[in-house]
């Protein structure tokens, strides 16, 4: 396995990584392109078409608006946040854009980017494609890019469209060689066993073969920072939440009711405040702030929240444990990108919430001391409990019933690394075998039960 947990771990914007941090990605390597081929100037208009669970989610999702940030040359890990209503207003009245900070062309959302839920690619269902046009509307250049879950791009062949071209970084990553290759979650115990390391020191060996270890760590504690910001930004900030649906904000009133209660007063109070973390990320997300892809936007508030749990109950949880945490959970993650799926648009949330429970599940047992076995059994426990998830969000929202769902998922990736410290480590489901499952129950999921908001709570819900 030749990616890097950094690679999982991305530092975006809400409130999608597949909708939003995906497509806006795509919107600026596409700009890049078009810059490259010496077309920028010929550049008169871009056309956008947003397929699949793009186009049928993708207005609850802020997809037009990552894209339009996207041409404008803005990354989703270096965009401010506070700046991007302004950016896109001006957009809107002028009905024109600067195109990679350089070129300005007309361009009206209503207008250049269409939504197409009817256009479902062989690929992948979230496929973008963009077109850039001359004065005379000929066709310059277009390409098509897939978001594959987690902010995670790649981009169509120019022949034909229905197939990926590897990214050089990918194939450079692919053929290098790690001193600790795995392909499965089967092969990295194996190497736990025969190395006597643990999943965090053979992970650390292979991302030193890319960066040198003080830059890892580095690496490490921004993410932490990331996702200890967004808590933070979260518990403070009162009010509504953006879209039709006005839900009020719970994680700053929950976190007031049970800020002077101890453990003595209610032993549950714990529970409680993973709770208001998990609330905290997840509403930071559905406000378009920044926050840690783990492994998606749209279960951000998993990992952070039992990490934090650790960080605040147990005495053990030093700066290095919590590095150690990181990259077992990235570790775990990975083998779902590689193995199965971290789309909800392509298995249900079972690949978005389900696997950030089984990562939070995995790392915790990790640093609480579980030995390789009882880490992969924790894993499997925290995602064999979400098999057949589906992905139903109400009005195309990140909201209902996603945030509660990140709160749930984080008590029950708690709840998995005890029940499997509290066993040898022996089980009959295996971390691959739960991978495989859920791939194929996604797969046999109904479309209108994957992130296109045409079933489940998203056609019960009446509204008031």
């Amino acid at each position: 396995m030749a990616s890097s947990v950094f690679d999982l771990f991305k530092v975006g914007i809400g409130p999608s990584s597949s909708h939003t941090v995906g497509p806006m990605r795509a919107a600026l390597l596409f700009a890049r392109e078009v810059q490259r081929k010496g077309l920028l100037e010929r550049t008169e208009r871009i056309f956008c078409e947003l397929m699949g669970s793009l186009g049928a989610t993708g207005r609850g999702h802020a997809t037009d608006s990552a894209v339009m940030l996207g041409l404008m040359g803005l990354a989703p890990a270096e965009v401010r946040t506070e700046n991007v209503p302004e950016l896109l207003k001006r957009v809107d009245d002028k009905k024109e854009l600067v195109l990679v900070s350089s070129k300005l062309i007309g361009f009206d959302r209503e207008r250049d980017i269409v939504f197409s839920p009817e256009k479902v690619a062989k690929f992948h269902t979230n496929a973008v494609e963009f077109s850039a046009l001359d004065a005379e509307g000929v066709v310059l250049f277009d390409r098509r890019y897939y978001s594959v879950g987690g902010g995670f791009i790649v981009a169509a062949r120019v022949e034909n469209p229905e197939e990926v071209a590897l990214p050089e970084r990918i194939k450079a990553q692919a053929q290098t060689e790690l001193p600790y290759p795995y392909a499965n979650a089967r092969e990295l115990i194996d190497l736990t066993r025969r190395t006597g390391k643990s999943i965090a020191e053979i992970v650390r060996a292979n991302e030193a073969v890319q960066f040198a270890e003080d830059e890892i760590d580095a690496k490490l504690d921004h993410v932490w920072s990331v996702m200890q910001q967004a808590i933070d930004r979260g518990l403070k900030s009162d009010g509504v939440l953006p879209g039709p649906l006005k839900i009020a904000r719970r994680a700053p009133g929950l976190a007031r009711r049970i800020a002077a209660k101890t453990v003595a007063d209610d032993p549950m109070v714990v529970l409680d405040w993973v709770n208001a973390w998990a609330f905290a990320v997840s509403e930071e997300n559905a406000c378009g702030g920044r926050l840690v892809t783990a492994p998606t936007n749209g279960a951000a508030g998993v990992v952070p929240a039992v990490l934090k749990y650790f960080a605040t109950f147990f005495a053990a949880a030093t700066p290095q444990k919590v590095r150690e945490f990181l990259l077992t959970a990235g570790a775990i993650g990975m083998l779902y990108k590689q193995n199965a799926s971290i789309s909800g648009a392509e298995v249900g949330c079972q690949g978005e919430v389900g696997v950030a429970c089984s990562m939070a599940a995995g790392a915790l047992a990790a640093v609480l001391g579980a030995t390789p076995e009882q880490v992969e059994n924790a894993a499997e426990i925290g995602m064999e409990h979400h098999l057949g998830l589906t992905c139903d969000p109400v009005a195309g929202q990140v909201q209902i019933p996603c945030i509660e769902r990140n709160a749930v998922a984080a008590v029950k990736a708690i709840n998995a690394a005890r029940l499997a410290m509290n066993g040898t480590g022996e089980h009959v489901v295996s971390l691959d075998a739960v991978m495989q499952t859920m791939f194929a129950t996604g797969r046999d999921m109904m479309d209108k039960y994957r992130e296109t908001s045409r079933g489940g709570l998203a056609v019960n819900f009446i509204e008031c």
